[in-house]
């Protein structure tokens, strides 16, 4: 049985706003399903058309998301209304789906004066066709460090979706969600927002102050300042790495406390935590960029490619040259 729900009064003036979710190869169906189905919602509790959408894409005519749904296109890669909205939609492989043509269009309405957003890994879509250069932006978690290299020009934060003039990006996920309950506000105001989120069953609304990854006490499971302290400075200071010596001097304590401390809550000597912080950010890096091994070595704190290479075999099984041509290997498969 259909429940009507109560609707909210809202004051409109002219045509539904249009939005137009260009979907790219392997996009990602979450994203885009909770920025689509927080428009729909909206307009139910209005109980009139606030807001309409159009699926374009390149080709115009079916597109795969990364779990393997394929959607019907609307339209190609053609001209749109000044009015509307551009939401770009990225999930996996997003560089390979950062086409010519997609990069041609997104400059030449950028030109246009339309507003234009990436969702999840669309927002490198966005940076690469240099709409972002010079503005914030945010990017999912996975790919800051790739975004960070390559587009020096852009102000990334860890924000879960940042708003800077008609430029929008969000980190991705549910992120959508709270993107888009900040853009019906805007409109119609928190009223409707609220009911929407509601009936989202959303109870934790986030702003663009909020970032999208969990605090380092809750990530590790540790509330110990201290130690929280020193994983901040040593997940800022990555290219540079810093001595145990110096981080325990940071912080108020003697190498051997430092020591002990990583000892009792991650099992593991703060040197060795360390170095899997800057292997991990190698391993994004071989992944999402084309930077050579020795660049990447470089940015992670070695300052010899062979040392790298073997302190990466020791951790992953594998020399950095062939995680990134098995890499290369699945994404053309």
């Amino acid at each position: 049985m259909d429940i009507q729900p109560q609707t909210v009064e809202v004051d409109t003036k002219g045509r539904p706003k249009r939005f137009v979710f260009v979907l790219l190869d392997n996009f990602t169906m979450l994203c885009f399903a909770c920025a689509v189905e927080s428009l729909r919602i909206a307009n139910r509790m209005a109980g009139k058309p606030l807001y309409e959408w159009v699926l374009a894409g390149e080709g115009g005519d079916t597109i795969r998301c990364s779990n393997g749904t394929e959607f019907k296109l609307q339209m190609d890669l053609g001209e749109v209304s000044r009015d509307d909205i551009v939401m770009v939609c990225g999930g996996i492989g997003v560089q390979a789906a950062t086409t010519r043509k997609l990069l041609n269009w997104l400059r030449r309405e950028a030109r246009r004066g339309l507003t234009i957003g990436g969702l999840c890994t669309a927002g490198y879509s966005l940076a690469k066709a240099g709409l972002l250069d010079g503005r914030k932006a945010t990017i999912h978690w996975e790919n800051q460090d790739s975004f960070a290299e390559e587009f020096e020009d852009v102000k990334l934060t860890k924000s879960v979706f940042v708003v800077d003039d008609n430029r929008i990006t969000t980190a991705g996920g549910t992120a959508s969600i709270d993107l888009m309950l900040k853009l019906i506000a805007d409109d119609h105001g928190e009223t409707l927002a609220n009911a929407v989120a509601d009936q989202l069953i959303y109870s934790s609304i986030r702003t663009d102050q909020d970032t999208q990854r969990l605090s380092i006490p809750t990530r590790i499971g540790v509330r110990h300042p201290k130690l929280s302290r020193v994983i901040q400075l040593m997940e800022q200071n990555i290219e540079e790495p810093i001595s145990p010596a110096v981080l325990a001097r940071d912080v108020g304590m003697s190498t051997r406390q430092l020591e002990r401390l990583f000892r009792r809550y991650l099992s593991r000597s703060p040197k060795r935590y360390y170095m899997e912080l800057r292997l991990q950010k190698a391993r994004n890096l071989l992944m999402q960029t084309d930077m050579s091994v020795i660049n990447v070595a470089l940015a992670c704190g070695f300052a010899s490619p062979s040392h790298f290479s073997k302190c990466y075999r020791s951790h992953y099984d594998t020399t950095p040259y062939r995680e990134r041509g098995t890499h290369a290997t699945r994404l053309s498969i």
